[in-house]
């Protein structure tokens, strides 16, 4: 998920906390509940659901701790220990960076370094990002042949980012047919994983072994892999 407004962020947080603190532990109860009913839904297990969860919270956490500029930036989501990180940052250190710190959270098996080395930036272009999203995201919801809860999407600069499990190939060709057909849709990357694809397949990237000053980070994503579709817009 896309951080922006962090100012805006930490109140809504502060509301949160003085509502929890007024009401109990009801939020997290509430949350708890959520978390594994929507696992119910889902393709993946509640455990993993759960582990998920946990992961990208370590993140995020992480990424706060290393710096306020990459918490603000990096968008992070989680999928069976797999780590899509998107978004767009300043240089290619900061993009490193990011790959190194998401490996630091326990229980990631893969990071998908999507980071996008761009000086785009504002108000604007966040907001068609969001409104692509959006669009996707109600033709999803309304489609019946679709379970839209097992797709998490993010846009950047005009490309949409898909993860998730799909249910059939079929219904991955629609989501993204979906994608391609949006107005201002630059390129569709999906990490969608379907029903043929091996869950206990190799991951496709290793923690680097290098510092962030290290010649060369280890490949955080392969083309190549059958995990991975690009598909530009024509």
């Amino acid at each position: 998920m896309r951080k922006l407004f962090s100012m805006d962020i930490l109140l809504a947080v502060g509301v949160c906390a003085g509502a929890a603190y007024l009401s109990g532990c009801v939020p997290v109860v509430v949350g708890a509940a959520t978390t594994t009913g929507v696992a119910v839904v889902q393709e993946r297990s509640v455990g993993s659901a759960l582990d998920d969860t946990a992961i990208d919270a370590n993140i995020n956490a992480l990424m706060l701790d290393e710096s306020g500029r990459l918490f603000r930036k990096v968008g992070v989501e989680v999928l069976e220990g797999r780590v899509l990180l998107t978004g767009s940052v300043q240089n290619p250190d900061d993009r490193i960076k990011a790959t190194m710190v998401a490996w630091r959270a326990p229980g990631v098996k893969e990071v998908i370094n999507e980071l996008q080395v761009s000086d785009k930036k504002g108000i604007l272009n966040y907001t068609k990002d969001a409104w692509i999203t959006t669009q996707l995201r109600t033709k999803i919801l309304t489609d019946s042949k679709i379970l839209d809860i097992n797709y998490s999407v993010e846009t950047v600069n005009g490309v949409i980012y898909l993860l998730g499990i799909a249910q059939s190939q079929a219904e991955l060709d629609k989501v993204t047919g979906y994608a391609r057909n949006i107005s201002g849709v630059e390129r569709v990357v999906s990490y969608v994983r379907t029903p043929g694809a091996s869950a206990t397949q190799a991951p496709i990237s290793q923690p680097p072994a290098q510092p962030y000053g290290g010649a060369t980070p280890a490949q955080s994503n392969d083309p190549n892999s059958d995990l991975v579709t690009q598909e530009p817009v024509k």
